[in-house]
């Protein structure tokens, strides 16, 4: 059976792109190269040998002279710097048009509709923000007012926190189908995130595990489809379900870590993963090939948008330990790409994602290493697995 992985490591940039200016980030930009100085160094040596040091001067890990992968740079071609531009367009739906954001917070009429359908008598906050921060900042008011945090950032994005022990989190889920709808009636909105916390040792915490994303509905039929289609079956582990709003998804289960990520990809490298368990769709019980595609989200949720460069460095080194564990339990008939879907620097100003290229690995065993040409667009990679599966 042909199996394809796609890993992404969310928001792994490797360098700013020429356009980086238009979505005010400096042309400094370069989150891996970035954290990899940041800590003298990153202690990678299986991504070393793939042949990430090839693609850019990374610290700790310089290029060798036999790469086992392909390798390579992609650069973006739709208009955005976001996670679902990013992982759509690696599935070949590239946006004309990028998705509106709103520096100044949500129109009155969206706010005022919000708390109309949700009865929530009021919210706080509606400006760009820090996700940890706000909540911090505006905790208290929250504990007193039971209202809604709602804050957005330079992407695409409403997001909506409360703390689980005040308001359930079923209500928040339910909250956000209704922002969702409003925005969709509205607005050109990429994303609803549900961000819940709650009181850890007298610090509001975010809850990553039962973090829940609403995207917009992609457009058209992606690589994932074609899959299903094609009398196979798709697994996105982390949020990829979110994303891409269960379309062309056959399985799926979120994540609360990048090591819960790791393991439950182990699992379907090494075919132990239970998928009687997580189906969320219809597909065809003697299905004949297989695509996983794994979101690891602790770099960008965690690190990048925290200013963390060192705990970004060591979700690195971590993902890192898992690559031969992935690799033993590959055969000929097996394809796995590694990449990501934008940058967020922790090393500059700002919290919020940059406009980056990003790196690409291709390896199988049966497959002989390259460096591969100028990439650009990140629906190579979906072309890839549509390639390796025959679809």
């Amino acid at each position: 059976m042909k199996r394809a992985f796609v890993i992404v490591i969310d928001s792994m940039g490797c360098g700013a792109l020429s356009d980086a200016k238009e979505f005010g980030d400096t042309m400094e930009c370069n989150t891996l190269g970035n954290v990899a100085r940041f800590n003298h160094g990153l202690n990678i040596p299986n991504l070393q040998k793939l042949g990430l040091g090839n693609i850019i001067d990374v610290m700790g890990a310089p290029s060798v002279q036999n790469p086992t992968a392909s390798y390579g740079i992609m650069k973006e071609t739709s208009k955005g710097k976001c996670t679902t531009t990013g992982h759509w367009e690696m599935m070949g739906l590239v946006l004309d048009k990028p998705f509106q954001t709103f520096p100044n917070g949500f129109p009155k009429d969206i706010i005022e509709e919000f708390i109309e359908k949700t009865n929530c008598g009021g919210i706080l906050a509606n400006y760009p923000a820090s996700g940890t921060k706000v909540i911090e900042d505006l905790h208290s008011e929250h504990e007193k007012t039971k209202f809604p945090i709602i804050y957005t950032s330079a992407d695409s994005v409403f997001q909506i926190a409360v703390d689980i022990d005040i308001i359930p989190v079923e209500t928040l889920y339910e909250w956000c189908r209704i922002a969702r709808k409003i925005l969709d009636e509205k607005t050109n909105v990429s994303r609803v995130i549900a961000r819940p916390y709650r009181m850890i040792d007298g610090k509001p915490t975010r809850i990553g595990g039962l973090r829940r994303d609403y995207s917009v509905v992609p457009f058209k039929d992606t690589t994932c489809d074609k899959v299903l289609k094609n009398n196979g079956i798709v697994v996105g582990i982390g949020k990829i379900e979110d994303i891409f709003v269960k379309k062309g998804i056959s399985h799926a289960i979120h994540t609360g870590s990048n090591k819960e990520g790791l393991e439950l990809t182990l699992k379907a490298f090494n075919k132990t993963l239970n998928l009687d368990e997580i189906k969320v769709a219809p597909f065809s019980e003697n299905y004949d090939r297989e695509f996983i595609f794994t979101n690891l989200v602790d770099t960008d949720m965690l690190y990048g948008h925290r200013n963390d460069a060192k705990g970004y460095g060591k979700a690195i080194e971590e993902i890192d330990t898992y690559l031969p564990k992935f690799m033993e339990n590959m055969t000929d008939d097996d394809l796995m790409i590694i990449t990501a879907d934008h940058g967020c620097d922790p090393t500059v100003a700002g919290t919020d994602h940059t406009r980056e290229q990003v790196p690409v690995l291709v390896y199988s065993p049966s497959m002989k290493p390259q460096k591969l040409p100028e990439i650009n667009c990140f629906d190579f990679v979906g072309k890839q697995v549509e390639k390796w599966l025959g679809c």
